[in-house]
């Protein structure tokens, strides 16, 4: 299991500086992160050894956990302080949040698929990540009653911005989500400030659809 241990390690090791830092993520917060979150227990056993490749993984009902240079892309944009309170759409196989959560006071992750949120909740318990609040939701409501967020992060293609969660953006407030069609997406970063909304691109992404009231609608 030791041996297991250190193999791990090295792989998170490598991942951080081939995938991650080569690419240009320099948040030291971000980094360590990344360096510390065991990535290969948010995928299925027979996925582990896998787990630190560039590549996004399925997770079960349809949906991936995504490659690691996307979620520390998306984690450096958001500037996250360790004071902060993070709203997560999209908890999936729960890696984000962990790795979230090892940077910002509190995280608040929503899922709207029962079998992910109750596996997430498990994994999350037995890793002790008691500042990670979790619920069986419809994620482009957002979170009103825990509002308003410091940052919060979209782990899903929406067709627009979700209004709600533009609404429950602190002043100063980040948020960072994939915006297209179903097929590809931009990330778009949002801040909001005493005059207003700002949107800027940070480049192109693939993201499974964000569905929901606010999102894609059921098929």
């Amino acid at each position: 299991m030791l041996q297991d241990e250190h193999k791990y390690k090295r792989l998170r090791e490598s991942m951080v500086k081939t995938q991650i830092e080569a690419r240009g993520v320099t948040d030291q917060r971000v980094l360590a992160a990344m360096r510390k979150v065991p990535r290969h227990l948010f995928v299925s056993e027979a996925l582990m050894d896998q787990a630190y490749t560039d590549t996004p993984l399925p997770i079960g009902e349809q949906q991936t956990i995504s490659q690691p240079y996307i979620v520390a892309l998306m984690t450096q944009a958001l500037a996250l302080d360790k004071n902060d309170r993070v709203l997560e759409i999209g908890t999936g196989s729960g890696y984000q949040a962990a790795v979230l959560a090892e940077i910002v006071y509190r995280v608040y992750t929503i899922e709207k698929i029962r079998s992910l949120h109750m596996a997430t909740r498990k994994l999350f318990d037995e890793l002790n990540y008691t500042n990670i609040v979790t619920r069986y939701s419809d994620g482009t409501k957002g979170w009103k009653e825990e509002s308003p967020f410091n940052a919060i992060i979209v782990t899903a293609g929406a067709p627009e911005v979700p209004k709600p969660l533009v609404d429950q953006l602190d002043m100063g407030g980040r948020m960072i989500l994939p915006v297209g069609n179903q097929f590809a997406q931009t990330l778009v970063k949002i801040y909001r400030d005493e005059k207003g909304i700002h949107q800027t691109s940070l480049g192109g992404c693939r993201f499974v659809k964000l569905k929901g009231e606010y999102g894609w609608q059921e098929e």
